[in-house]
């Protein structure tokens, strides 16, 4: 028996009191078993009705995909303008013979079209072609769903006997069986279709793993051609998996799928990652076990993931640890439980890297950074975990080991293979050292931040004290940061609530021991207490508040100028001016502005420019800029003095004095102090004041405090002198009574 033959016959309506003749109805079957198309079938179907019954014009109407509308499917015998206009025609009760039968379900009897209310809207469509009674019946699959209906149209009025009723619905049935039929097949071609096509591998196998059937992907994954494989063996297949492989094995002997990722093997030895999903089923009816292997390559997606995951974890320029792969691991450890053991953390910072990457450029500045990471690589324990945390800033973080001796070990090779000549492309060698804080869990501190901070702070200290070394972090340095942190707070409130204050120096001429000058000196009284200049200035200038307190000085100190001019007319001002105020053209400008803006907000008449005098420092010669030599030249054409103050505590040199327009230099007090007692520092502070004579530039020795200093300075032939043998820093009204 062939088996498509007995599924088809089981379908078949009885043709017991059928006018339908065998071999008629055997051609339809011929048709069915030989998957003719659909519309074939139909066609054949309704001129086998007309046949079996004379006058009779038979119509198959099938339904939309929707269910709402009924479309054309075989009425070789109706008009086409009939066909047309009855095509995609919608459902309903009340809608002809054919759309009440497909929307109810019932059959439908209409034995006088131009009488019957379901055709009142719509009968001038059938008269216009003849057709007087229309029987229709639903076509209904095997659940019971309608497909369409089963039209019998005549040119009179007409009613059926049983004999037609029973033809009519033979016939649906029929049509039915077709309409399934094709389904199935189409079913089976799209399904066979999707599987051909299938972009990923499908395999299905017996209980013996006998490849049953494979589509073309599972091939090409595998680089092989069918005949390469009969059997589909997992453990060939999955080899390179390991444990993973296992466990999908184990799990598969008591359940009936297993889903995950696995490793695959080409038939060449190549391996590729994939993602997999096994079925066990049985056929119905059947106690014969199959599997159906479900994969795709993922290899790519797996090189993406990883890509991305190095990219969110590793430094791309070093492949060391980036600070989040590093933190996250620092963070894990400080909040497990095993925080009995501790661990240390090292902060390094190269020194001068700055002045590498400028100098050979930024190319060279890479390769700078890979040849010591590779050197630090070569220093680190087992189980420690090096991270370059952006720039020229490296960490490393060292679980367990929290024994001085261990990190001062691990520190000092750090530091001796960093210092060692680094030779970078194109021959060039260069010199770097790193600079070390080290800090230590749970003993410095008990959070990540506290962690870093407390390293940080260890770190600076380092580079404080010559750099090229390590320091373990203290108290006191915690304590000196907060100290600063608070000051650094309380800047910016002292600013804007006038709590800084003038003080003032006298500056004597030798010649005539007469007040001449007075050095404007600023204080800050915090908490009761005074903070020294030389901690609050570099905070004012770190914090860029240097700019607005340089300008509140000047105001004050101008504004007190024009007092001064009215009691002692000969007396002039100096007045400090930090560096960074000169760091930028912007700035530069800024400065000369502001030094007008407040002279013509002060006094309508011309403002005494030749009795101020500004104070820069020494380092601010070695900024040999054209913008920076004409604003001090601009300066002095207002008549205002440059003085070089501290000269000598800097990079020395009378060379840069010819290049600057300044009009005195200030030696500083290290050179004035305890000069009776150095032959070598006398002649040094002579031959400054020499050569500044021949450059036609004034003197003024720093912090003379005794007799023997002061006859020292009048030897050397310094015309004006400033310490506390004289004067210690005086209030405003202080100064005014000692004029007066």
């Amino acid at each position: 028996m062939n088996p498509k033959h007995d599924s088809i016959v089981a379908k078949l309506p009885s043709l017991a009191h059928s006018n339908i003749s065998i071999k008629r109805y055997g051609a339809i079957l011929t048709m069915l078993l030989d998957a003719s198309p659909l519309k074939d079938i139909l066609h054949s179907l309704v001129l086998l009705i007309e046949e079996e019954k004379l006058g009779t014009i038979g119509s198959i109407l099938l339904l939309s995909d929707d269910g709402k509308r009924l479309l054309t499917g075989a009425a070789p015998n109706l008009p086409d303008s009939y066909n047309q206009a009855i095509h995609g025609i919608e459902i309903g009760d009340g809608v002809g013979s054919c759309g009440t039968a497909a929307f109810t379900g019932q059959r439908v009897i209409v034995e006088d079209v131009s009488t019957h209310p379901y055709w009142e809207p719509y009968k001038a469509l059938p008269l216009s072609a003849g057709l007087h009674a229309c029987w229709s019946e639903p076509i209904k699959d095997s659940q019971g769903k309608v497909l369409g209906t089963f039209a019998m149209y005549y040119d009179s009025v007409q009613s059926p006997t049983d004999i037609d009723l029973a033809l009519i619905s033979e016939a649906a049935r029929l049509a039915s069986l077709a309409i399934e039929r094709s389904s199935a097949l189409q079913f089976q071609r799209l399904t066979a279709n999707i599987f051909k096509h299938l972009p990923i591998a499908m395999v299905v196998t017996d209980a013996h793993g006998t490849i049953l059937d494979a589509n073309p992907t599972f091939y090409r994954y595998l680089q092989c051609q069918p005949t390469d494989y009969v059997l589909f063996d997992p453990q060939i297949v999955f080899q390179p998996s390991g444990q993973q492989l296992t466990l999908m094995c184990r799990q598969l002997q008591s359940n009936q799928a297993w889903q995950g990722e696995l490793i695959g093997r080409r038939v060449g030895g190549e391996y590729f990652h994939l993602e997999l999903t096994v079925s066990i089923f049985k056929e119905q009816g059947s106690d014969e076990q199959y599997s159906s292997w479900l994969f795709s390559d993922i290899s790519e997606r797996k090189k993406a993931s990883e890509l991305i995951y190095f990219q969110a974890n590793y430094d791309s320029l070093t492949g060391l640890a980036n600070r989040n792969h590093l933190f996250r691991v620092m963070e894990s450890e400080i909040e497990s439980d095993n925080q009995t053991r501790g661990f240390a953390f090292m902060l390094m910072d190269l020194d001068n890297f700055k002045q590498v990457n400028d100098t050979f450029g930024h190319d060279k500045g890479d390769q700078l950074l890979q040849a010591v990471s590779t050197r630090l690589q070569g220093c680190i324990v087992d189980n420690s975990l090096l991270s370059r945390l952006g720039g020229d800033e490296f960490a490393l973080f060292l679980p367990g080991i929290v024994e001085e001796r261990e990190l001062v070990a691990i520190a000092s090779k750090i530091n001796d293979a960093v210092s060692q000549p680094i030779k970078l492309s194109g021959n060039k060698k260069v010199l770097t050292s790193v600079s070390i804080g080290i800090t230590r869990f749970p003993e410095d501190a008990m959070t990540l931040e506290q962690v870093l901070n407390c390293a940080d702070q260890a770190m600076y200290i380092s580079k404080d004290e010559g750099r090229d070394c390590f320091h373990f972090f203290t108290e006191q340095m915690q304590q000196n940061a907060e100290r600063t942190a608070n000051l650094h707070a309380a800047l910016k409130l002292a600013l804007d609530s006038h709590a800084f204050e003038l003080y003032f120096q006298p500056i004597i001429c030798l010649t005539t021991n007469k007040i001449i000058r007075a050095e404007v000196l600023l204080r800050w009284e915090h908490e009761g207490k005074f903070v020294s200049p030389e901690e609050f200035i570099p905070l004012a200038e770190s914090s860029g508040l240097i700019v607005d307190l340089g300008h509140w000085v000047r105001q004050e100190s101008m504004s007190f100028l024009l007092t001064l001019q009215e009691t002692s007319p000969d007396i002039g001002l100096s007045i400090n001016v930090s560096m960074y105020e000169f760091w930028s053209h912007s700035l530069q400008d800024n400065l000369i502005n502001s030094i007008l803006n407040i002279a013509l907000n002060l006094t309508a008449e011309p403002f005494p420019f030749d009795m101020l005098t500004i104070e820069i420092t020494e380092s601010l010669l070695m900024k040999q800029h054209n913008h920076l030599i004409a604003s001090l030249q601009k300066l002095r054409n207002m008549g205002i003095k440059i003085a070089v103050d501290d000269f000598g505590t800097g990079y020395s040199s009378l060379s840069y004095l010819s290049h600057f327009p300044i009009d005195q230099i200030k030696i500083d007090k290290s050179f004035i102090q305890n000069s009776d007692h150095s032959i070598k520092q006398q002649a040094l502070v002579k031959a400054i004041t020499t050569l500044s004579h021949a450059l036609d530039l004034n003197v003024v020795a720093e912090g003379v405090e005794s007799v023997e200093e002061l006859e020292f300075v009048r030897t050397a032939e310094i015309e004006a002198v400033q310490g506390f043998y004289f004067y210690r820093p005086m209030t405003k009204a202080s100064l005014l009574r000692l004029l007066d």
